[in-house]
């Protein structure tokens, strides 16, 4: 597990998904940032979250006056969420002269990504890569959010604490490791907690589109919540089908439930109610988080999710680490790597995703968890 720290922000626009954002400094004066990930196809959302975010925060550190006195660079690719397509997308950056990643955004194609990065002893930050894996390869690897074992924990802990429900149901995708990992340490900790697992119906990839079946044997069993440790696309067709056959539990998801309210054609009525663990909420009051989504908000047209909270926090951690190390641009990527990786475990970031955020040797953050409910078609804090 590893450490994580504050997000750049990076705006992307769909004119420039292909191109390089430059600073106005020449090469020798600028910190070349690589991100990667999916920026088309299923997974889009969380993807340009990212980008967007991280820009917005490049933006705001190069205008401060930048880092050690260089100026920031960076270069968004689009994997698709795909492992082969984000190792591609590495090689391509490496070519460009990347000096740090941002990425990869989603687990599998970040797990392939970093065994590349760690045989390069290239400074890995994954925004949002949450299983135990993406970090593990090396050394050079760290994250901003919370790994799959720890949102099963918290969320477990969460529901039993609070008392949600005394019958609780999950469905999973035993195909996925985000997915499953999660799920795991849900049921580890669910021993511990004050209310019983009354069924636990799985799925696959190859069958993710009716969950008739699923939603039967959690109806049948008496469940009063659905934990869902799934993706935002799956989770509609759950709420649109559990209201076809009058089903409606509470329903509690994580980060990947992030997302669901820009799913094309769902009328998000049937989110009303829905609990999801996450380390963002984008109606906090905090001065910070103000400013971000009301620019985040100027600039793409949407309020930002906790996808793109972690990859502005992430950005900023990279500011952190930089300068904690007193690192230059002229130096190459492996070099960079050993000073930052040291500089990761010395920071302390304020960030949106956690306030005293810090990172271990290992790589994950240590930070508080906060829960947020679907009201009115909009993320409210509880």
């Amino acid at each position: 597990m590893k450490k994580f720290s504050k997000v750049l922000s990076v705006a992307v626009s769909a004119a420039m998904v292909a191109g390089v954002f430059t600073a106005t400094a020449s090469a020798e004066e600028t910190f070349k940032i690589g991100g990667i990930g999916p920026m088309t196809g299923a997974a889009a959302v969380y993807g340009n979250a990212v980008m967007n975010a991280a820009q917005i925060a490049v933006d705001e550190i190069n205008e401060a006056g930048g880092v050690n006195g260089a100026q920031l660079e960076f270069n968004p690719q689009d994997d698709e969420h795909d492992a082969e397509k984000s190792v591609n997308a590495y090689n391509t950056l490496k070519d460009w002269g990347m000096q740090m990643l941002l990425g990869s955004v989603t687990s599998a194609p970040c797990i392939a990504v970093e065994a590349e990065a760690a045989n390069d002893n290239m400074f890995l930050l994954t925004p949002s890569g949450s299983a135990v894996d993406c970090i593990t390869a090396g050394d050079n690897a760290f994250r901003v959010c919370f790994s799959d074992p720890d949102q099963g924990l918290a969320s477990a802990k969460y529901i039993g604490e609070n008392g949600l429900a005394e019958k609780v149901a999950v469905i999973y995708d035993s195909s996925d490791v985000y997915s499953s990992g999660i799920y795991a340490t849900f049921r580890a900790e669910a021993e511990n907690q004050p209310f019983e697992i009354v069924a636990d119906p799985s799925f696959t990839s190859d069958s993710k589109t009716d969950f008739s079946v699923q939603l039967q044997q959690a109806k049948d069993a008496g469940a009063e919540l659905v934990f869902l440790p799934i993706y935002y696309n799956e989770a509609a067709l759950i709420f649109q089908q559990a209201a076809g056959m009058d089903f409606a539990p509470k329903w509690f998801g994580v980060d990947g439930m992030d997302g669901i309210l820009s799913v094309e054609g769902f009328d998000t009525s049937l989110a009303e109610g829905v609990m999801l663990l996450t380390p963002f909420s984008a109606d906090a009051e905090d001065d910070l988080t103000k400013n971000f989504v009301a620019k985040y908000q100027e600039k793409f047209g949407e309020v930002p999710n906790q996808f793109a909270a972690d990859a502005y926090d992430g950005i900023y951690a990279m500011k952190a680490a930089l300068e904690q190390s007193g690192a230059t641009p002229d130096m190459d990527a492996s070099t960079l790597c050993d000073a930052v990786k040291v500089a990761m475990t010395e920071i302390t970031v304020d960030g949106l995703t956690g306030t005293g955020m810090t990172w271990s040797a290992e790589g994950e953050p240590s930070k508080a968890p906060k829960a947020v409910v679907i009201e009115n078609g909009a993320y409210k804090g509880m």
